[in-house]
């Protein structure tokens, strides 16, 4: 089975013995058991680092005061150091605790650390190709066995599509349609209009008012 620490195998047989077997038992949710193996992990390194250096009866705390004072300062030594106290640190607590914690994510970071105590060593201790260095932890190869086929960025960016493409699928609210208004002509009523019949009337009378003075005048 592929394992995130394939690169280690040629490097440091026993190495990848003790670490794929933390992959192995975090993947059958055995956490704990899983971190007390990265911390064995963790310590089995720190005497390959100090060789001769090192005392045969010196406890991994011992180990780690002496490679701290040994490192120079570089970022990279730092980083190094301090994963592999967070590993001891863990590896200590899952071992003497009381109760079982199931905590998988702790596990996990205890995996991911290890994987980047395993790349450091690889190439800057044991001269391996430094071509190792782009390597980045697979938790889906972790889980499956099986390696992602596509990387963690084009995964990213995929989600993000997705994301962007269900937000414009969201309805937008209906905006009000502007109300039209027409002007309706009123049809005339039928029959005679009012106006017609007065001026008719008006005519009327004047015509008798003329006829009148007309008779008036002949007497």
């Amino acid at each position: 089975m592929t394992t995130n620490f394939d690169f280690l195998k040629s490097v440091d047989k026993d190495l990848f013995n003790i670490i794929t077997e933390a992959e192995k038992l975090y993947r059958d949710e055995y956490f704990e058991q899983c971190m007390a193996q990265t911390r064995r992990f963790g310590e089995s390194v720190c005497k390959n680092v100090l060789g001769a250096e090192r005392s045969y009866n010196d406890t991994f705390d011992n180990m780690l005061a002496t490679l701290k004072d040994k490192i120079t300062g570089e970022e990279q030594e730092k980083e190094f150091v301090d994963d592999l106290y967070f590993l001891k640190k863990n590896g200590n607590k899952s071992v003497h605790s009381v109760k079982v914690q199931h905590d998988g994510m702790t596990a996990l970071e205890c995996l991911q650390r290890a994987f980047e105590i395993a790349i450091n060593y690889s190439v800057y201790n044991r001269g391996a190709s430094s071509n190792i260095l782009k390597l980045r932890y697979d938790t889906e190869l972790l889980v499956t066995g099986k390696k992602s086929v596509k990387s963690l960025a084009e995964r990213y960016t995929e989600e993000k599509n997705r994301t962007a493409t269900k937000v414009k699928k969201t309805p937008s609210k209906k905006t009000k349609k502007p109300q039209v208004y027409s002007m309706k002509s009123s049809t005339p009523k039928k029959g005679f209009p009012f106006f017609m019949i007065l001026v008719g009337l008006s005519a009327a009378i004047s015509v008798g008012m003329i006829i009148t003075l007309m008779i008036i005048l002949k007497f």
